[in-house]
């Protein structure tokens, strides 16, 4: 079993003692440093993870962070605070910190994250993907003017499909959608398959139900027919019409955990992939699933 090298550095004698004691005896190689200073100088003792404290006399955390940091950009850096807060955790991890923790911490909380800053960082992350390697290129997709009708935007995916059938490449890009521009090129929004099932279906469905209905239910014995004339229906609409609200939009720099979390939390499908605020593509759950299931294939 491999023995991770741990510099602890803080300017409180027994905060910084304790604690290395207690890692030690976790299994462990402690170092110690009261200072921002002598930090730079342990570096040379070649420490596979830095338990770095915020608040300390003379040069603070976040300053010796930024000289680790010039000195060695790969070393995982855990940040203490006892007076933690939102915008130094987010300076701290723009700095180029792993994680931020509130001290005092729970000592197996904190040898938790140094287990996962070893293995995660030193070994996985540089070899972690980006979004802009995982997305799909726009000029992949179905592009379309927003006020163009729906029958439009059918044909023009039609005859594209028809274009990645030829060149055998259906299964690989496999996206049904059409993206949306404004008169000015810029992104009216994406047109999905969801889009138009949404479309479809009867209005008095999505209505507000009266406060005595609650209970209400509608008999499918009264929907035959229906989807074919609401479809036919769709045909002289406008694309734009039909688009959902707000798009997602994630820089192609982004980490792949960044993207998990914002289609999580929004519920959304897909987003679209910007690169110094130009939209250059998208990414959908099918690219984030196809990720996990290389990892796993070759692990």
């Amino acid at each position: 079993m491999e023995i991770i090298k741990v510099l602890m550095v803080d300017d409180e004698e027994r905060f910084r003692e304790t604690t290395a004691k207690i890692l030690k005896r976790k299994g462990f190689e402690t170092m110690l440093a009261a200072s921002g200073e002598e930090a730079l100088d342990m570096l040379s003792h070649s420490p596979d993870v830095i338990i770095l404290d915020v608040r300390m006399g003379g040069m603070n955390g976040h300053e010796t962070l930024e000289k680790i940091r010039e000195k060695d950009p790969d070393i995982p850096i855990i940040m203490l605070t006892g007076h933690g807060d939102i915008s130094g955790a987010k300076k701290a991890y723009s700095a180029g910190a792993y994680d931020y923790l509130a001290k005092p911490c729970d000592i197996d909380l904190l040898a938790a994250k140094i287990n996962d800053a070893f293995h995660s960082v030193a070994k996985v992350k540089l070899s972690e993907k980006l979004v802009g390697s995982v997305m799909i290129p726009l000029d992949e997709y179905t592009e379309i003017a927003a006020d163009s009708t729906v029958s439009e935007a059918i044909a023009a995916l039609r005859k594209s499909m028809q274009g990645l059938v030829a060149t055998n490449r259906l299964m690989e890009s496999g996206h049904r959608s059409v993206i949306a521009r404004n008169a000015d090129g810029s992104t009216a929004g994406i047109l999905s398959p969801r889009d138009l099932l949404y479309a479809v279906l009867p209005e008095y469905l999505s209505a507000p139900k009266p406060s005595t209905a609650d209970s209400l239910q509608y008999s499918a014995m009264f929907w035959d027919g229906q989807f074919t004339t609401l479809a036919e229906k769709l045909a002289g609409r406008t694309v734009r019409s039909l688009l959902s609200g707000e798009f997602l939009t994630i820089e192609s720099s982004a980490n792949l955990m960044d993207a998990t979390n914002a289609l999580i939390t929004t519920g959304k499908r897909r987003i679209i992939v910007q690169e110094n605020g130009i939209d250059v593509g998208i990414v959908r759950e099918q690219e984030l699933f196809y990720e996990i299931a290389r990892i796993i294939s070759f692990r």
